[in-house]
C-alpha cells in the first residue's frame, strides 16, 4: 500500500518534476535555461557594521553589486517574522509568524522557536515562501538553514534542508553549498538558502557598539565568506548573490531590564513575552476592556505603554491576526522584557550591556542589510533604505517565477536594480 501510494504521489506532481516526500528532485526542462540564486542570511547584521569595519571580501562583493542604505524590518524586529517576511513578501500580520513566541488563535497552540515540533509544523505558517513558489514551477531547491524550510508548507519542502544546528562549522555549510551548484544540472538547485547567526550572537552578548568583539566575529564571517565567493566564481554558473539580514541591534543596559512576571496574570490571561512587546490573550474576551485598565494602570514608573491591538505604534497597518493577542504591552524605547532569572544571569556577567532588537523599525538601530551582487544586478549602485517584503518578487523576477498577487511587497520597489 505505501509503495502503491508513492507511485501515486510522483505521478500527481509530474508538472512539478519528480517529487518524492514533498520534494522536488529533479528540474523540469524549462527550470535548466533559468539563472541561479543565493539567498544569504547574516543574523542581527545591522546596517552600519560593513561601514565600520571594513571586511575585505564582503566590501569587494559590495562594491561590484547593488546595496541600499538599509533594510527596515517589520515590527516587531525579531528573527522569525522577519525571516519569514523575506521569504514570503508578507508582513508578519499576513503570514502568521507574528514573534520568536506566539499563542496561534485559531490553532490555539503555542508556537516557539525552541519548540521543534512548532517550528517543524507547516499549519503555522501562511504564505508561500519562496523555495515553494520555486517547488510549484519543479525548481529543484536547497537550504541550509532559514525560517521556515524545516516544516512542510502547502505540502512542500525544499528539496535538499537541514535541521537547524548551529554547531555546524561555516566551512561546512559553505562546502555543501558549493557540493549543490557542482550538481549535474537536472539535479542542482537554481535556489538556495544559507544562514550564520555570529553577528547575533555577539551583538547581544556585549552590544552593537563593542567594536572589538564585532570586528572578530565579522572578520572571521568574512574569510568564510571569501571561500563562498571564490566558488561560485569557479563554477562559471550564472549565480547571483543576495544578502540580507533580519534586523539590526541596540544597547541595552542590565538595569533596563524590565522582569515580564511582574505583568503576567494566568488566571485572566496568556502572556506571550517577545522582549520589546508582550502580547497579551485575555481568557474571557468579556474582560478585555477591565484587563486593558488595569494593565494601563502600570504604566507608570514602569517604563512600558499599553495599547489595544489595532492602536499600537510600529505595525505597518492595523493588525487583523488575532494570533497578537487583544492587548500589547510595550516597553518604551531601550528598555527590554525579560524573566527574573534571565536579568540575574546577566548581573552575574563581567559586563553592563548587551544587545537587543524587536523594537519600532523607526529607530534605525533596528535596520539591517540588503547586498547583491551577480549578472541579474547592476553594479556599483547604491539605493535607498526599504522595507524587507519588496525582496521577494526580486527574487521570483530572477528566478523567472511567478509573483503572488496576495503579497505585501511590489516588484516596482526594487526593479530599476536589475539589469
Amino acid at each position: 500500500m505505501i509503495l502503491i501510494f508513492s507511485v501515486i504521489a510522483v505521478s500527481a506532481c509530474t508538472q512539478y518534476g519528480k517529487v518524492v516526500n514533498s520534494q522536488v528532485q529533479t528540474n523540469t526542462k524549462e527550470i535548466l535555461k533559468k539563472p541561479y540564486l543565493i539567498l544569504v542570511s547574516l543574523d542581527g547584521f545591522r546596517w552600519d557594521y560593513v561601514e565600520r569595519f571594513k571586511p575585505p571580501h564582503l566590501s569587494r562583493f559590495i562594491d561590484n553589486g547593488v546595496k541600499t542604505e538599509s533594510l527596515i524590518p517589520s515590527f516587531p524586529s525579531k528573527t522569525f517574522p522577519n525571516h519569514y517576511s523575506i521569504a514570503t513578501g508578507m508582513y508578519p500580520d499576513k503570514h502568521n509568524i507574528v514573534g520568536n513566541s506566539f499563542y496561534d488563535h485559531n490553532k490555539q497552540a503555542m508556537y516557539s522557536i525552541n519548540n521543534r515540533e512548532a517550528v517543524e509544523d507547516g499549519s503555522f505558517y501562511a504564505g508561500t515562501p519562496i523555495w515553494v513558489q520555486a517547488a510549484l514551477s519543479g525548481m529543484v531547491t536547497a537550504s541550509y538553514f532559514f525560517i521556515g524550510t524545516e516544516a512542510e508548507i502547502q505540502g512542500f519542502r525544499p528539496s535538499n534542508y537541514y535541521n537547524y544546528d548551529g554547531k555546524v562549522s561555516h566551512k561546512t555549510r559553505v562546502n555543501q553549498v558549493l557540493d549543490w551548484i557542482a550538481l549535474p544540472e537536472r539535479t542542482r538547485p537554481h535556489l538556495i538558502t544559507l544562514y550564520f547567526s555570529d553577528m547575533d550572537d555577539t551583538g547581544h552578548e556585549f552590544g552593537p557598539n563593542n567594536d572589538e568583539k564585532l570586528k572578530e566575529s565579522l572578520f572571521i564571517l568574512d574569510k568564510t565568506l571569501g571561500d563562498l565567493f571564490k566558488g561560485v566564481e569557479d563554477s562559471q554558473l550564472p549565480v547571483n548573490i543576495i544578502f540580507v539580514s533580519d534586523h539590526g541591534m541596540m544597547d541595552v543596559p542590565v538595569d533596563k531590564y524590565i522582569p515580564v512576571e511582574m505583568f503576567e496574570n494566568d488566571e485572566q490571561y496568556i502572556t506571550v513575552q517577545n522582549g520589546s512587546l508582550l502580547n497579551i490573550h485575555p481568557i474571557n474576551q468579556e474582560q478585555t476592556e477591565a484587563i486593558f485598565q488595569n494593565l494601563k494602570g502600570m504604566e507608570k514608573n514602569n517604563n512600558v505603554k499599553v495599547y489595544k491591538t489595532e492602536e499600537t505604534p510600529g505595525f505597518e497597518y492595523a493588525p487583523q491576526n488575532k494570533s497578537w493577542g487583544s492587548i500589547q504591552v510595550v516597553v518604551n524605547n531601550g528598555y527590554y522584557f525579560s524573566s527574573s532569572y534571565g536579568i540575574e544571569k546577566k548581573q552575574e556577567k563581567d559586563h553592563t550591556t548587551f544587545g537587543q532588537h524587536g523594537f519600532d523599525p523607526v529607530n534605525k538601530e533596528m535596520h539591517g542589510i540588503f547586498y547583491a551582487n551577480g549578472p541579474a544586478f547592476k553594479k556599483g549602485m547604491t539605493i535607498p533604505s526599504f522595507k524587507n517584503i519588496h525582496i521577494y518578487p526580486i527574487m521570483c523576477e530572477i528566478l523567472g517565477l511567478e509573483i503572488p498577487d496576495d503579497i505585501d511587497g511590489r516588484l516596482d520597489h526594487l526593479e530599476d536594480i536589475l539589469n
